[in-house]
């Protein structure tokens, strides 16, 4: 009994060496405004982050870890991370990660959780120096301000990103990379629209906030918002495409998180829909956002019908009307925006038209002919597109029971040949509640 407790008092006064934690892999994601390193690991990881100059280094201490992995080389256009390199220190029992930096840069690093796609986390996300940042708006902002009659600015978003790989497809087509690939093909689309300018919220495979994709749309002053989707189901045989607008419930939320939350505070100096409302009394500025949110919402639910609508000529549409739910990136108060699903890529089917670059192309001219659509007959005041408005060369038309093509056509003055093609129509069926567009005669 005596040399047990003599055994457990010399074991007690002995320092207890820490259980080490398996880093498994090192990723690295390129953002246009930021860079992330992503440590993956079996458990949570004690670290720490610091500066050094001469030259302008960053360096990420991890504790008890054993590394099974090689720091990852970052590209040359990384406008950061010149270098990555690692060494073992204190008998092995630590790692060292040192990135030599091509510019001065604030680190900002915190733990994930383990999720259904991957394991504990440790993130380490790297911002230009609020010197650098600030500099840079303020040349975005100046060109803006300097523009007379400007063009209308499309935020293109591309779901998902880097880390967040979004759906799989059975052959194993991340969603992520399907719907950049339609973005980019929106972009070239939006670019050659006179009067028209895209700007992609996100152009590389990186993670982008939810709520970080709407300020950048802010930022650019965005006067449509589009997120592009690829949704998956349990059931491989659903299939078509779908388009959302915000809910009302998520737009009083949103208001209410907006005068609120003091989080907000940068956003509210900004202003809503071009007014400020840090001068105002909290019920002058809840009448202000009420009035701007309902004409963002009314707008977007006129641009959602439009891009419904060229959707349904590609094929099926899972709902025949316009969706309302309550995502994240729909919340800006003040831009009309709208959540794209543009297939399920869980079916078969659907996942191979969606790995297509002809099918990309085709679903990103059926969202340029939505938009199109909506900005020639509503342009917003001071753009190239209302300073160049032509008068309409065509009116809308809702089909009601008992309607045929041919008493539409005979109704308004057109030839049935006419009117199907003007419509992409290959037979003579129509449906009640379906909308034909009909050319108005010239002079």
């Amino acid at each position: 009994m005596r040399k047990l407790l003599a055994l457990l008092l010399l074991l007690g006064g002995m320092p207890l060496q820490a259980q080490t934690v398996a880093v498994s892999g090192v990723r690295l994601w390129t953002a246009p405004d930021h860079t992330r390193l992503v440590f993956d690991a079996a458990a949570a990881i004690e670290h720490k982050v610091f500066s050094l100059e001469d030259p302008k280094r960053l360096v990420i201490d991890l504790q008890a870890v054993t590394f099974q992995a090689s720091p990852p080389a970052p590209k040359a256009e990384d406008p950061l991370i010149r270098r990555i390199r690692s060494a073992k220190r204190n008998g092995g029992q630590d790692l060292r990660v040192v990135l030599d930096l091509k510019q001065a840069v604030r680190p900002k690093s915190f733990l994930l959780k383990p999720n259904r796609k991957y394991g504990h986390r440790l993130v380490v996300d790297l911002y230009p120096s609020a010197q650098a940042a600030g500099k840079a708006a303020q040349s975005v902002t100046k060109s803006i301000d300097q523009a007379r009659s400007r063009d209308v600015v499309i935020a293109i978003d591309a779901g998902h990103g880097g880390e967040d790989p979004g759906a799989r497809g059975p052959k194993g087509t991340y969603e992520k990379n399907a719907v950049l690939a339609i973005a980019r093909k929106l972009e070239a689309l939006v670019k050659r629209e006179p009067g028209m300018r895209p700007v992609m919220i996100r152009d590389g495979d990186y993670y982008v906030g939810l709520r970080q994709r709407m300020a950048k749309a802010h930022q650019a002053r965005a006067d449509l918002f589009i997120s592009i989707h690829a949704d998956a189901f349990r059931d491989r045989r659903v299939r078509g495409s779908s388009v959302y607008t915000l809910s009302e419930r998520g737009a009083s939320s949103e208001a209410a998180r907006w005068l609120a939350d003091s989080e907000n505070a940068a956003d509210l100096v900004g202003g809503v829909g071009g007014v400020s409302l840090e001068d105002k009394d909290q019920l002058l500025a809840s009448v202000l956002l009420d009035l701007s949110q309902t004409a963002a919402m009314e707008a977007s639910n006129e641009v959602a019908q439009e891009v419904l609508g060229e959707l349904s000529k590609l094929g099926k549409t899972h709902k025949r009307q316009v969706q309302q739910a309550g995502f994240m990136v729909l919340k800006s108060p003040d831009i009309p925006s709208l959540l794209v699903e543009t297939a399920f890529i869980s079916n078969p089917r659907e996942e191979r038209r969606l790995k297509d670059p002809n099918h990309q192309r085709r679903l990103a001219v059926a969202l340029m002919q939505g938009i199109r659509d909506f900005f020639h007959r509503s342009p917003p005041p001071g753009t190239w597109l209302a300073d160049n408005r032509k008068p309409p060369s065509e009116h809308e038309y809702v089909i009601s029971r008992g309607d045929t093509l041919s008493t539409i056509a005979q109704r308004h003055r057109v030839s049935l040949s006419i009117l199907k093609q003007f419509n992409g129509l290959s037979s003579d069926r129509i449906r009640i509640g379906q909308k034909l567009r009909i050319p108005l005669p010239e002079g």
